[in-house]
């Protein structure tokens, strides 16, 4: 294995298929330069659990192609550059664009295949999110609710006088010392509990999974609704909520409740912890047109293939919420490098962010370049899929003594590139 990097763009990898995959540190599969290669091939790094697409027909998407390589936009730093140009030297693995419920411009890069499973970091939140907005809808959780009511376990925790909606928004206090990404803090340990580092035998001071991290989190550094702060186990804890209300694993409930209605073409996944529970916050995969088919269901209120999947009102009030704006990035600052200067103004809500609150426009967002962009007043969505590197330093596999550090990101906003096609086609 052999790599080459462009400091103008991205990486390119070296593959002798009669040798093998690279070999990959079980800590570090998910930073770059791994992440080209392995955010495609989680289930050959983690333990994960399928997501049945269910046995009813796919949803159709039509076609009607469109040439947006030309569009020009003015990025950061003064910079301009076609999407064309954006799309090769942003790390990009797969791209796709649904306008008026049709796919106009679909591609595959790094190696991706149509049928190939891609992680949706920090965008499986928003996913989580929608399923909440299901079960809310049946009458088994209520927002307002506290997290005691469903799990009175965690009354010994941080959490005991947080409400279901302090997790969807993240303003509730608990924390935790970190950062996610160091070894041996308490973060990282509730990753390595959830599946997402290994092996656990060589992190012998890791709870043994999720319910054991969380009935860890006992500090709490603000008052429930008063702050925002990025933390990941909140979302968990929403995840632990549906087991509980449903008496489901969380891939069979995202199956039956969410994938399968939906006309998903392909199988989905999450990466699962040695109890079967499913990583919410960060673990699920899914290919790139399922994932568009997910953004298709927010731009049509919830409503597919003749039936009201996620109720109307829970959408609605997702992408126009009460202002809430962005305080603190402390806790996952590396996920989210450019986020206050791509939306200084947005809001977080029910999950997602909240792009432009004008518009309505909403974004499920991940670690790496993850991106849904969802715009039901322009009847349009764009998925990305990438490997963006993080600032975050790694250990080469066949160089153990040797830190490799991440490129600095390039200049690109994924956000205005976007914004720059949905302007082209609705003129």
């Amino acid at each position: 294995m052999s790599q080459e990097v462009d400091e103008h763009g991205p990486e390119s990898w070296q593959l002798d298929p009669t040798l093998g995959v690279p070999i990959i540190p079980p800590d570090e599969w998910s930073f770059w330069p791994y992440s080209s290669w392995t955010f495609s091939h989680v289930s050959e790094y983690t333990r994960t659990a399928t997501v049945w697409r269910g046995p009813g027909p796919v949803l159709p998407l039509p076609r009607r192609l469109k040439d947006i390589g030309d569009i020009e936009i003015a990025f950061r730093e003064g910079q301009r550059a076609t999407i064309r140009d954006y799309l090769e030297r942003d790390y990009t693995d797969g791209f796709l664009v649904l306008h008026r419920g049709e796919i106009v411009f679909e591609t595959y890069m790094n190696g991706l295949e149509p049928h190939f499973k891609h992680i949706a970091r920090s965008g499986s939140k928003s996913i989580t999110g929608t399923m909440i907005g299901i079960l809310v809808h049946r009458g088994l959780i209520d927002p307002e609710s506290l997290v005691t009511q469903y799990l009175p376990e965690l009354q010994v925790t941080a959490y005991r006088s947080a409400t279901v909606q302090h997790l969807l928004d993240m303003t509730a206090g608990a924390t935790m010392k970190g950062p996610w990404y160091e070894p041996h803090t308490d973060y990282y340990n509730f990753c390595v509990a959830g599946g997402y580092f290994g092996p656990s035998e060589a992190h012998p001071d890791a709870p043994a999974d999720v319910w054991q991290a969380i009935l860890r989190i006992t500090e709490q550094e603000a008052p429930h609704g008063a702050r925002f702060a990025y933390f990941d186990p909140n979302i968990d804890v929403l995840g632990l909520i549906m087991q509980r209300v449903t008496g489901k694993f969380l891939p069979e409930l995202y199956s039956s409740e969410l994938w399968g209605p939906m006309g998903a073409e392909e199988d989905a996944c999450q990466i699962v912890d040695k109890s079967r529970f499913a990583m919410s916050s960060g673990g699920f995969q899914a290919t790139l047109r399922d994932f568009a088919r997910f953004a298709l269901l927010h731009l049509r209120r919830g409503r597919l293939n003749g039936r009201q999947i996620v109720p109307s009102e829970w959408i609605e009030a997702t992408r126009r919420p009460k202002p809430v704006l962005f305080k603190s990035f402390e806790n996952d600052a590396s996920s989210y490098v450019d986020a206050r200067s791509e939306l200084p103004n947005g809001t977080y809500h029910n999950t997602f962010w909240i792009e432009d609150q004008e518009r309505g426009a909403y974004i499920a967002w991940g670690y790496g370049g993850q991106v849904i962009y969802i715009d039901p007043e322009a009847d349009f969505a764009a998925v990305k899929l990438s490997h963006q590197p993080g600032q975050l330093p790694v250990k080469r596999a066949q160089w153990p003594d040797q830190v490799y550090q991440a490129p600095k990101p390039l200049p690109f906003d994924s956000f205005a590139a976007i914004r720059a096609i949905r302007d082209e086609l609705e003129s």
